[in-house]
């Protein structure tokens, strides 16, 4: 076997790592494949016979693919071309979505929105360190900065992604609870749960980018907005908890770009309001975060 085989090898061996952290560097899981394959491209033209820790220099490798992804992403204000499509289904072609909900969930999708609001350096940052481990005095030479520097990248990047719940912990686990069950309900097609989690006299207010239709609509009772609910399965299937201003909610995001949020307004261990929210000026005003 020679140099190159043995590359190919680690290579297949390290590839579940690699696409995990493209992954998360990009929020899309073919453009996460695309920079598998520029790295391995990469890798198979450099004399790797003296590296000692080869994983780790793969991993720095698909890392400078995917800060170069995101560099060019911000510079044009584009979009991966798998989240141009359906602003609630995605995506429009290629890609398996089933596959994509599947990764989003594991990884969380409020997690991917939040690191799609850091720069190209935040991101790495703090995704190599925070999510992988990787010390800074390693991340560093990649953003050609210092470890110290780095450091506050990765401390900047921690603060916008888990922000402190302004409801006692009491609260927020209990309504935290109502608002994980009926995502669940929502998932699996559970009309009488959802009844179950919802107040008799709940109202469901959606803006005019939801459906979309000429005004904002809002619906009334716990049986129409379950109906409503049900309607939205597929969209559930990219959906995750979230911090939204504050207040306890669901991140609708395929492929990790926002689409649309639901905040829920939860009274006596029922869903007495929710509010959906998918008009873009308004998304780019909300303050999101992870949920511990």
């Amino acid at each position: 076997m020679d140099e190159h085989d043995r590359l190919a090898e680690r290579f297949t061996e390290h590839r579940s790592h690699l696409r995990a952290v493209a992954y998360r560097m990009l929020g899309s899981l073919s453009e996460a494949d695309d920079a598998l394959q520029e790295a391995w491209l990469r890798a198979s033209r450099a004399e790797v016979g003296q590296v000692r820790n080869l994983a780790g220099w793969l991993t720095t490798v698909v890392a400078r693919v995917c800060l170069n992804m995101l560099r060019s992403r911000e510079q044009r204000g584009e979009e991966p071309l798998d989240a141009q499509a359906d602003p609630l289904l995605g995506p429009a072609s290629g890609g398996d979505p089933e596959q994509e909900a599947v990764m989003a969930d594991s990884v969380g999708v409020a997690l991917l929105v939040v690191l799609d609001t850091l720069t190209p350096a935040e991101r790495l940052a703090f995704v190599l360190h925070d999510l992988f481990a990787m010390p800074f005095e390693e991340i560093a030479p990649m953003l050609e900065r210092s470890p110290a520097a780095t450091r506050q990248l990765a401390s900047r990047a921690r603060r916008r992604v888990r922000r402190p719940a302004p409801v006692p912990a009491v609260d927020l686990a209990r309504r935290r609870e109502v608002v994980a069950a009926f995502l669940a309900a929502t998932r699996g097609q559970d009309f009488q749960a959802l009844i179950t989690l919802l107040h008799p006299d709940v109202v469901l207010r959606a803006d005019k980018a939801v459906i979309p239709t000429p005004e904002a609509v809002a619906i009334h009772g716990a049986e129409s907005v379950a109906k409503s609910a049900m309607a939205a399965m597929e969209r559930a299937q990219f959906t995750g908890l979230a911090l939204i201003d504050g207040a306890l909610g669901l991140v609708m995001a395929p492929r990790g770009r926002l689409r649309v949020v639901l905040v829920f307004t939860v009274t006596d261990g029922l869903i007495a309001g929710i509010e959906v929210v998918a008009e873009p000026d308004h998304l780019q005003r909300l303050d999101l975060a992870v949920l511990d």
